[in-house]
């Protein structure tokens, strides 16, 4: 593959194509603010891929620096390549083509050009996003994903949508959509986490033997630190008040007994070889790999640099070198949709590890 910054698309397995590289905007609190002016910079860096989601609930910023690009004639409509997410209280076959007008409500665009699954797990129908029981237990629902999947192919047949995908499935979720009779479009993508720590060479090479993309999200890892959610959520731990829901649902999603991976001396050692970061380095792993990557940051000078993956080749000795850094670990965790105590239990022990960190740092 021969990709520059300003050619950067691989082919899709229905006839469309996709950037190698976007910005992911997914955002807390503290930075949904700033996700109109960074998708604004990305574009004007070269960014022509944005990855969003429903209940990120900033796709509307999204869109409107989208739309104010378009209207100074630095970008058009056909430059855009825009990625949704069905989320899992949607899923019923009803729910999909509503949910997906959200999306383009919110966006005030046509069509999206990627809309994919965010999950294969079912929640209870509705507007409550995160369902759980009075006991804090989630709420599933019994949902054939192919009846899901059929929902999706009809939004595509209206023009809503280009591309079909999914995110987070396994072999066997992938097989169950492949394998669905009557199937009239294949999956394009599995979008799922994917870094030197976690490299996802079989799930890999199952898409690449089917012709789907494998795109990643947390290509960098994730931020670990507490301090991102303000000094307030560390002012109450420190002083023995109740943690913040945003704290507590960091800790609840990241992987903090990893070591962070942009400290991995390996990737420190070639960003020096290369005059490049450890996040170039990983960065350019990946799609060197033909995975596309989906850095998530709202720092123009982050977004800046993560674009700058074009002009240097890693080695084949690089690559398995780099491979070789792999652990086998997430640094996020699904895993907290399938915990038979919810969770709590480890929540209190990694609030105290944080603890630690908070006082010894």
């Amino acid at each position: 593959m021969n990709l520059t910054a300003s050619d950067h698309r691989i082919p899709l397995n229905d006839g469309s194509s996709i950037p190698i590289i976007g910005l992911g905007t997914f955002s807390n609190k503290r930075f949904k603010d700033l996700c109109f002016q960074s998708v604004k910079t990305a574009i004007d860096v070269g960014y022509r891929h944005f990855d969003g989601a429903y209940i990120y609930h900033n796709e509307h910023e999204v869109g409107r620096a989208i739309q104010e690009k378009i209207a100074e004639e630095k970008v058009k409509r056909e430059d855009i390549f825009y990625c949704g997410k069905l989320w899992s209280t949607f899923l019923k076959p009803e729910m999909v083509q509503p949910a997906l007008e959200k999306t383009l409500n919110s966006l005030q665009l046509d069509y999206v050009d990627l809309y994919i699954i965010e999950l294969p797990i079912a929640l209870k129908a509705g507007e409550n996003i995160f369902p759980k029981d009075e006991n804090g237990k989630w709420l599933f629902d019994e949902v054939n994903l192919c009846s899901t999947w059929e929902a999706l192919e009809a939004c595509k047949d209206k023009g809503l949508v280009k591309s079909l995908g999914v995110s987070n499935f396994n072999r066997r979720q992938l097989e169950l959509i492949l394998n669905k009779p009557g199937l009239k479009y294949k999956p394009v993508c599995n979008q799922v986490e994917c870094h030197p720590y976690f490299i996802q060479t079989k799930l890999l090479k199952f898409c690449q033997n089917h012709d789907i993309v494998m795109v990643a999200y947390s290509p960098l890892g994730t931020n670990r630190d507490p301090s991102c959610l303000g000094t307030s959520s560390i002012l109450e731990l420190k002083s023995g008040g109740a943690p913040s829901d945003s704290f507590l649902e960091m800790v609840l999603w990241v992987n903090i007994h990893c070591p962070p991976l942009l400290q991995d001396p390996l990737l420190i050692s070639l960003g020096q070889k290369y005059s490049k970061t450890p996040a170039q380095i990983s960065l350019r792993f990946n799609i060197q790999r033909g995975i596309v990557v989906i850095p998530n940051s709202f720092n123009n000078d982050r977004i800046k640099e993560n674009f700058q993956i074009f002009d240097f080749s890693l080695t084949d000795e690089e690559m398995k070198s780099i491979e070789g850094l792999n652990k086998g670990v997430r640094f996020v965790k699904l895993s907290r949709f399938f915990s038979s105590e919810d969770g709590h239990s480890q929540v209190i022990l990694q609030i105290l590890i944080l603890l630690l960190y908070i006082m010894f740092s």
